[in-house]
């Protein structure tokens, strides 16, 4: 049963792209842009301070974790339209 309904599903998923470079720079680029906007935040010093960047731990690591996301975003996006 749950094969058969993994088998439908599967046929159904858009071909994702393999890793290169361009997926990597894109992702880097993505979570560089959200880590110089999460400077504009309200609070971006609470908790422990990174001793370089001018934001905390948390902050950073949610920087990160949000710019993967939007990465993955425009990876998937950019490959849906055929440019990469």
């Amino acid at each position: 049963m749950i094969s058969s309904t993994l088998l439908a599903a599967a046929a159904s998923v858009p071909p994702t792209p393999v890793w290169t470079p361009t997926v990597g720079i894109i992702i880097s680029l993505s979570s560089l842009l959200v880590l110089l906007l999460s400077t504009r935040i309200e609070k971006p010093l609470v908790g422990p301070k990174l001793p370089i960047l001018p934001v905390s731990i948390p902050t950073f690591i949610g920087a990160m974790a949000f710019g993967h996301v939007i990465g993955i975003g425009i990876v998937l996006g950019l490959t849906n339209i055929g440019r990469l």
